[in-house]
């Protein structure tokens, strides 16, 4: 899962580059940003679902027999890493989608203004 993440993440930085040298009208390169997008959205639902989950729980499955004086004892840092990645995430998502709309929205007018003539 880490390469395919990895080469998502490859692909939407390429698929950035391609749509603004194309004035964003290229199909590849919206579907390699979408793949980039969802690269980054997955990395942080990942950090949240992480960091939500409970010291005993997390000790139980990567840290299995581990004495009890090295036992692990989240605290803000967890928090903080959540809450900015909510905030990451959400922002990156809204962006994304703000443009998309915009980019479908700009299209359709050019369109509608082609069959108009």
């Amino acid at each position: 899962m880490a390469w395919a993440q990895l080469f998502s993440l490859i692909g939407g930085i390429a698929g950035w580059i391609i749509l603004k040298n194309a004035h964003f009208h290229s199909a590849p390169g919206w579907v390699l940003v979408t793949f980039g997008f969802i690269a980054i959205e997955a990395s942080w639902l990942t950090t949240i679902a992480f960091g939500l989950r409970p010291d005993e729980k997390w000790d139980a499955q990567f840290n299995p027999g581990i004495e009890d004086r090295h036992r692990t004892r989240s605290g803000w840092p967890v928090i903080l890493t959540v809450i900015f990645s909510l905030i990451l995430g959400a922002g990156v998502m809204m962006t994304f989608l703000a443009v998309s709309f915009e980019q479908f929205f700009i299209s359709q007018i050019h369109e509608a203004r082609k069959l108009s003539q």
